[in-house]
């Protein structure tokens, strides 16, 4: 018979004002949660031990534009093991003005199926 292993994981849930701390116990894949108030609490612990996942939120450099930086965002969440190479590939890109707020600027980034697009309107200088 096989060793049994319990894994215990302290968590701060982030799902609402309440900030409820959370432990999550694992017993041979039987996951228990503890200290939460409400179930989503229950659901972001499952989520977070068993596939972490981030919305990208950042900015990246643009030529020809009143603004050095435009802001960025991912259309969904990527797996957290993927997110320091996504923002590692934003941080050296260079778009050209001019870009529309919601346009695509990385299509299916490091094949998360997330698209990366713009939260921000970016002229180019001297246009109207």
């Amino acid at each position: 018979m096989g060793v049994k292993k319990v894994v215990e994981k302290e968590y701060i849930c982030i799902i609402c004002p309440v900030s409820c701390d959370l432990t999550l116990t694992d017993d041979n894949n039987n996951l228990s949660i503890s200290g939460n108030t409400c179930k989503r609490g229950e659901t972001y612990a499952k989520n977070e031990y068993t596939k972490p996942v981030r919305m990208i939120t950042t900015t990246v450099a643009i030529n020809d534009s009143v603004y050095p930086l435009i802001p960025v965002i991912s259309t969904d969440m990527v797996p957290k093991e993927k997110l320091k190479e996504c923002i590692e590939l934003l941080y050296n890109l260079t778009l050209q003005a001019p870009v529309k707020e919601g346009d695509i600027i990385v299509k299916n980034i490091l094949d998360t199926g997330v698209d990366i697009i713009s939260a921000k309107t970016a002229k180019k200088v001297g246009s109207h």
